[in-house]
C-alpha cells in the first residue's frame, strides 16, 4: 500500500499526525505507550535469560556474548530470536505493537523477526552501533518493513538510545560491504562522513516507550555510559512485502500474519536493493559484523 492508502485507513493506536510524521521523517517515538505491568513481565523474563547466560562461555543459538562476558559479569549483547525463546516475547509481538504497525503499513501485517539488544559500558567494550540501514540485511519486494523498539528500562541519552537521521529513508541505500568486499553491516566511513548530522535525532525515553524506524532510515546508537539498556526489537512488514533472500534471523514465526490476512499478490517497489551475503549458513549479530568478528559476514 502507498502511504496515502495507509493514511486513508482508520488508525487503531496512533494519531493521524503521528502517522504522517512517520511517513515524512522515517521514524517515530511514542513515549510510555506500553503498560507498566507488561514491561515488568518482559523485563523479568529478560533478567532470567541474563542469569542463564552465566553458564555460557561462547555465543551460540540463544546468546550473542560480548568480549569479556563471564559467569561473574554476564555481558549479553543479544538474545537471539526472543520470540522463539519465551512465549512472553511472542505474545508481546502479537499484541499492541502489531496494531501500531498496522497503522503504518496497512491492515495486513507480517512478522519478520525479533531480537533483544543490550549495551555494556566498560574498558575495551565499545558498544556503539555504527550508521546503517536495515533493508540491506533482508531485502523485500517493497520498502514497507519497519522495526519497533521497546525500551524495557528507562533509557536516557547517556544509555546510548537509538539515533536516526531524519528523512533519510527518502535518500539513497548505501553499500554495507567494506572496500575488501566483506559485509560489515554499516556505511563506509566516507559515506558516513557525508551524512547531514544536523538531522540526527536521539530517541531517549522512559521504560515502556517505543521507537519505530523504516527499513531505509539511516540509524545507529552512541556508546552507553551505563550497563544494560535492554531494547526489544520486533520487525514487521506489510503482508504484500516478500523477502527474496534468506532471513538472517530466521524464526519459525517468520511470515506469520499478525494482523489482517495473507497477500496473494506481491507489491514490487521499482527501486533496487543491495544484496547481503548468503545467510543460510547462519548469522551472529550486527555487533559481530561491525567489529569484524566473523569473517563470513
Amino acid at each position: 500500500m502507498t502511504p496515502e492508502e495507509v493514511l486513508a485507513q482508520r488508525p487503531r493506536v496512533l494519531s493521524q499526525d503521528q502517522r504522517a510524521f512517520y511517513f515524512d521523517e522515517g521514524y517515530l517515538l511514542v513515549e510510555s505507550l506500553i503498560p507498566a505491568d507488561t514491561v515488568a513481565a518482559l523485563l523479568s523474563v529478560t533478567e532470567d535469560f541474563v542469569e542463564q547466560s552465566r553458564k555460557q562461555a561462547a555465543s551460540g543459538r540463544v546468546f550473542d556474548l560480548a568480549p569479556g562476558h563471564g559467569a561473574e559479569q554476564p555481558m549479553v549483547r543479544r538474545i537471539k530470536n526472543p520470540d522463539e525463546q519465551h512465549q512472553a516475547y511472542w505474545d508481546y509481538a502479537c499484541d499492541l505493537i502489531a496494531d501500531v504497525v498496522a497503522d503504518l503499513v496497512g491492515s495486513d501485517v507480517a512478522f519478520h523477526h525479533a531480537k533483544l539488544n543490550f549495551k555494556w559500558h566498560g574498558p575495551g567494550n565499545e558498544d556503539a552501533v555504527q550508521w546503517h540501514q536495515d533493508i540491506q540485511f533482508y531485502p523485500h519486494t517493497n520498502y514497507s518493513p519497519l522495526t519497533v523498539g521497546t525500551y524495557l528500562t528507562d533509557t536516557p541519552k547517556e544509555a546510548g538510545p537509538l539515533t536516526v537521521i531524519a528523512a533519510s529513508h527518502k535518500g539513497p541505500l548505501y553499500d554495507q560491504y567494506d572496500d575488501e568486499g566483506q559485509w560489515v553491516g554499516a556505511l563506509k566511513p566516507r559515506d558516513a562522513a557525508k551524512l547531514d548530522l544536523s538531522k540526527a535525532v536521539s530517541l531517549p525515553g522512559p521504560a515502556g516507550s517505543i521507537t519505530i524506524h523504516n527499513c531505509r532510515t539511516v540509524h545507529g546508537s552512541p556508546p552507553s555510559k551505563a550497563n544494560g539498556r535492554p531494547l526489544l526489537l520486533n520487525a514487521y512488514s506489510a503482508a504484500d512485502a516478500f523477502p527474496y533472500t534468506v532471513n538472517p534471523a530466521f524464526t519459525s514465526h517468520a511470515r506469520t500474519i499478525v494482523r489482517g490476512k495473507a497477500a496473494r499478490w506481491a507489491h514490487h517497489d521499482p527501486r533496487p536493493c543491495l544484496i547481503p551475503p548468503d545467510w543460510s549458513g547462519g548469522y551472529s549479530s550486527i555487533f559481530a559484523a561491525q567489529a569484524h568478528e566473523d569473517a563470513a559476514e
